[in-house]
């Protein structure tokens, strides 16, 4: 098999859509051996930041000379990003060696319970974690928490960072119901750290907390200013991010006990993390930047827009905006049409785009006093923007990986891999089959 084979038959595995349980899960890491069974996890979920969040935790223990695994989703141009040791990418060799050895373990399954794309992934990276040797590994949730496949293992803490409003169709339409979702990784008697919370999500978090007799600890603006965070500069900006910081902080203390910490590798970690496309800031040959934001919802849209006024405060950005049409695309629009004087709507590499044009009218009933431009391509918006000094690029995380291989920070790999993050399936309107367990309503 070669490479671009193993690749094409993870293609394959989107037939089989999401199906959200963990039963499928347990019964492929068993006939893989359990390779979770002799790693040490931080488990981290959350609708915005968990990302970050878990780019901290690794960096913080990488710098305290771990070998430390991390598992996130989804990838912005290359497939290996959702598995790194060392912040290494997975080696090709290794994902065809890895899908190679799948292709037995898959026919032990009827079709019905087929694994998914995402449960096939998680498995290989626990093979190769294992393999590796990793004294840690640091694992990002898929989507929600409870019924995800990662929720198999039981970790030495649970993290969670904001809860806001996201994937509705299969978390739930009320906050209450997300964080149930979110909350469901907790573990009896494992120690959980969470962000600041919206009232009615926290208090779904400290219930079941309380419930599982796990440690509880909430962080807090104030845990921002407080050592190492208040005179450190992290990497990455915006104030959400020394938030993210805090809960990272606050996670290596919590486990000093196991995974103890010096406080020089705590700063070290910290001041040279690296979380690609998210409030990413690129200086251009000609002098133009370029900031890169994957704020695919809402709350990310929020975010951004804060970051800006925060940190970029001095000068009106251009925009290029892409999103997928089964986000809250009016929403997103109502929050970032308004900071620019210049938007050009795109169409993504995604058979879920959302045509520019609609787009566009959205953005110009928001802000009519800005151009409003479509173009096929985020290459092709670049291009038409080349005159502007500032441009932000923001709207989903696709967009964000094809304006990477656009301004060649990445190289574009032989195949299209970014069609890969397409793991719910090629009809996005069909309900998850969860079996007998159902998201909580």
């Amino acid at each position: 098999m070669t490479y671009d084979q193993a690749i094409q038959f993870l293609y394959g595995l989107q037939l089989f859509g999401a199906k959200f349980g963990l039963e499928s899960t347990r019964k492929l890491a068993a006939l893989a051996g359990n390779p979770q069974e002799p790693l040490r996890f931080i488990h981290v979920a959350g609708t915005n930041g968990k990302g970050s969040t878990c780019a901290m935790l690794e960096s913080i223990y990488r710098a305290s000379g771990l070998r430390v695994g991390l598992f996130t989703s989804p990838h912005l141009v290359r497939f290996g990003e959702r598995i790194q040791v060392n912040r290494r990418l997975i080696p090709e060799a290794e994902v065809v060696r890895l899908v190679e050895g799948m292709q037995p373990l898959l026919a032990e399954f009827p079709r019905e319970q087929h694994p998914t794309f995402f449960e096939v992934v998680l498995v290989m990276a626990l093979q190769y974690f294992a393999a590796q040797k990793c004294d840690l590994v640091i694992l990002e949730t898929g989507l929600g928490g409870r019924l995800d496949a990662t929720n198999i293992v039981t970790p030495l803490a649970s993290v969670i960072t904001p809860v806001q409003f996201d994937h509705e169709r299969w978390l739930g339409q009320t906050l209450t119901a997300i964080a149930g979702e979110k909350a469901g990784i907790i573990k009896p008697g494992v120690p959980v750290v969470t962000s600041p919370q919206e009232p009615e999500a926290l208090a779904v978090i400290r219930a079941k907390a309380l419930a599982t007799r796990s440690p509880l600890i909430e962080v807090t603006g104030k845990d921002t200013q407080a050592t190492p965070l208040r005179d450190l500069r992290l990497p990455l900006p915006g104030p959400h991010q020394k938030l993210n910081a805090a809960v990272a902080v606050a996670t290596v203390r919590t486990l000093a006990p196991q995974l103890p910490v010096t406080g020089q590798a705590l700063r070290a970690g910290l001041e040279h993390v690296s979380w690609p496309g998210r409030l990413q800031l690129i200086q251009r040959p000609n002098g133009q930047r370029v900031l890169l934001d994957g704020a695919h919802n809402p709350g990310g849209a929020v975010t951004l827009r804060g970051a800006l006024a925060e940190s970029f405060a001095e000068q009106s950005p251009a925009l290029i905006l892409g999103v997928r049409g089964d986000k809250e695309w009016e929403r997103i629009s109502e929050i970032l049409a308004p900071v620019t004087h210049r938007l050009a709507c795109v169409a993504l590499g995604s058979e879920h785009t959302l045509p520019p044009a609609r787009l566009a009218e959205a953005c110009r009933r928001v802000n009519p006093a800005a151009t409003v431009e479509t173009h096929p391509t985020v290459a092709a918006a670049l291009a038409g923007l080349s005159d502007e000094p500032f441009v932000v690029v923001a709207g989903s995380l696709y967009l964000i990986g094809e304006a990477m291989e656009a301004l060649g920070l990445e190289a574009s790999p032989g195949g299209n891999e970014s069609g890969l993050n397409e793991w719910l399936g090629k009809n996005s309107n069909a309900e998850p089959d969860a079996g007998s367990e159902r998201p909580l309503k």
